[in-house]
């Protein structure tokens, strides 16, 4: 006899949970007793309950999901819990350059009007650049200058609104969802007879508002553009009927052409045609409009800090929105430490400064306007009494030498395919822990994830070097100071003082000898040297070229008139990489300082463990039917890598 059970489970949505939980709850009454339910069109009915009930969870969970910042995953969602914090989400960016422009005529004066349009060919297609805001200049003599002109990628787009009150669903709309709302420009005309024009700005701090003030709203919709809105005549001014909103903004293809470098002007500016354009500096910038996590991660963080940069975090915050082309940021006030372009990080306090480095999703330092734009921007929200100074984030590269033993016998990977997958790893490695601000390179955690790639990796030895570039200033005798920030081996002094202590570089020419190759190494007593190789022997310029600190990291090259740079990895470079055996095979990055894989550099060796295989000190001796096995009791240990 069936259980009457009138009890179903209603904790499972998953489609083939509810079917069965229904069959369950049909089978436990007395009417469906032995009922075959896959064989009949009870089965049909059955489907249509479990997807009715699949369809019902899940929505009700989307819907629960929805309503919080941290669980929404609708772009719409997040934007409008942003919304509520105060958080305007980033829209997209275009690239941007800066120009210079020169006019040669004897005209008195020329304006170059917003929308001027140039030209520049990234991977073999053409991008458009524009001016956003009408420019008039001077002739200077034959010559009529539009020095450090900012062009931006995209078309430069105007839309305009006639305001109609009686219209309950009027918005004003930015046309397309690439919109660059940073380039927008908002004006209001009185109306068709009266073209007396105002210009709005963005409304930034509501406290500061009065019903005077001419300001505009921003804000993302639903469908992903932009909508522009105003003030109800208290907070700010209202919109009247019958005047005309003129919206101007550049609508940009985001990424595809940063790095552009070359300008050229097809038509005539102001009626002049002989144009000169000079670039000051590529373009950089472009970025994809704010992700869905970035506004999460910082819309309750820009809340928290109420519009004011005070904390190391609310810079960050402040410069992420700015800035969007952050990747990572560092910030450190001036009491816990200083920066110097020589020098690099010193842990002398400079008060009164907060220091930011920012690592570009470019993968390049920011340019020297940049630096400049992101000051003047973040110079709304901070404290009076602090002058933030932007510093460029500095790499230091981790070269590693892996030698791993392996059981053939253990694995049908062959040799090459081991180490490919040791190589992967690394990558891998390097993409989820490093590349970042304060993200230290911790030596056991890489070795383990090698040792669990496969059941035949039986253990692995890993040697870490840390490499540094610098870029000479060439023909000038110049000093130079590369801070590794973390300990360099010395165990003794003197130590490996004939192979060239712990130091290595690439080579470079000096004081204009064009056939001789020269490179720094150091004596494992703190001094640094400038060698040749003659005839296979280190034949030494200087024995005292600079001093190495090995506790804090810090090698000091004396002033060196270095005329040429030889080729780095078989590639023509501008830069001498300087490499040091750290003392700890952990190593961790401080304030600016960035940590990077190098991959190219660093070497993968696999090799048979021949002990797992068939032992080491083991041998068997036959004699008819009985055999004896003598063991060795002998113990072998690895040496030492050398260092």
């Amino acid at each position: 006899m069936a259980i009457n059970d009138k009890r179903l489970r209603v904790t499972e949505f998953g489609f083939d949970e509810v079917k069965e939980n229904l069959k369950t709850f049909l089978k436990g009454q007395n009417e469906f007793t032995d009922y075959d339910f896959e064989g009949s069109g009870m089965n049909i009915l059955l489907d249509t309950l479990a997807y009715n009930t699949h369809y019902l969870g899940f929505n009700a969970n989307m819907l629960a999901n929805e309503m919080f910042l941290d669980s929404a995953s609708l772009r719409s969602s997040v934007v409008s819990h942003a919304k509520m914090l105060g958080y305007e989400v980033g829209s997209p960016r275009a690239p941007k350059a800066t120009i210079n422009v020169s006019l040669t005529t004897s005209d008195a004066t020329a304006t170059m009007a917003a929308g001027t349009s140039f030209i520049s060919r990234v991977d073999g297609v053409d991008y458009q650049f524009v001016t956003i805001s009408d420019v008039t200049k001077q002739n200077t003599g034959s010559t009529i200058p539009f020095d450090s002109t900012e062009i931006y990628e995209g078309t430069y787009a105007t839309t305009k609104y006639l305001v109609d009150s009686n219209d309950v669903d009027q918005r004003f709309m930015l046309a397309d969802v690439r919109a660059d709302t940073s380039t927008l420009t908002v004006r209001v005309q009185n109306s068709t007879s009266d073209t007396t024009t105002t210009t709005y700005t963005k409304a930034t701090d509501i406290t500061q508002l009065s019903s005077s003030s001419t300001v505009y709203y921003l804000q993302e919709t639903e469908n992903g553009k932009f909508e522009i809105y105003f003030g109800d005549g208290a907070t700010s001014v209202a919109l009247s009927d019958g005047n005309i909103v003129q919206l101007n903004y550049v609508i940009t293809n985001k990424t595809a052409a940063n790095g552009a470098s070359s300008f050229v002007r097809t038509e005539a500016i102001s009626g002049v045609t002989n144009i000169s354009v000079t670039t000051v500096s590529n373009a950089t910038g472009g970025a994809e409009s704010e992700t869905i996590s970035s506004v999460k991660l910082n819309a309750p963080l820009d809340y928290a800090s109420q519009g004011r940069a005070v904390t190391a975090e609310d810079y960050k915050v402040y410069v992420r929105r700015l800035f969007p082309n952050t990747q990572a940021v560092s910030v450190w006030g001036g009491e816990d430490g200083s920066y110097n372009t020589s020098t690099g990080v010193s842990s002398t306090p400079e008060y009164g400064k907060v220091f930011i480095s920012v690592k570009s999703t470019t993968g390049l330092n920011l340019t020297t306007s940049q630096k400049e734009n992101l000051v003047k921007d973040l110079s709304s929200f901070k404290v009076a009494s602090i002058t933030p100074v932007v510093v460029d984030a500095e790499t230091t590269f981790i070269i590693l030498n892996i030698t791993f033993n392996y059981n053939s016998s253990a694995t049908t990977q062959g040799k090459s395919d081991l180490e490919t997958l040791v190589t992967n790893t690394i990558t891998s490695y390097t993409d989820n822990n490093l590349e970042k601000f304060n993200s230290p390179f911790r030596h056991s955690q890489l070795t383990g994830q090698i040792d669990n790639i496969d059941t035949a990796i039986l253990n692995n030895t890993t040697t870490v070097t840390m490499a540094k570039f610098f870029t000479p200033s060439l023909n000038t005798s110049t000093n130079y100071t590369l801070n590794f920030a973390n300990a360099f081996y010395n165990p003794h002094s003197e130590h490996n003082k004939s192979g060239g202590g712990i130091l290595a570089s690439t080579g470079f020419q000096i004081n204009g000898d064009t056939t001789t190759e020269y490179f720094f190494d150091e004596d494992g007593a703190g001094a640094v040297r400038i060698y040749s190789v003659v005839s296979g022997t280190r034949t030494y310029f200087s024995s005292a070229a600079g001093t190495v600190d090995y506790t804090n990291g810090t090698v000091s090259i004396n002033a060196v008139k270095i005329t040429a740079v030889s080729n780095v990895d078989g590639v023509s470079s501008i830069a001498i990489r300087l490499t040091a055996i750290p003392s700890s095979n952990d190593i961790v990055p401080v304030r600016n300082q960035i940590l990077e894989v190098d991959l190219v550099n660093s070497t993968v060796t696999g090799q048979i463990d021949n002990t797992a295989t068939t032992g080491v000190g083991y041998t068997t001796t036959t004699s008819g039917t009985a055999s004896t096995t003598s063991v060795n009791t002998t113990t072998s240990y690895p040496t030492s890598s050398g260092y």
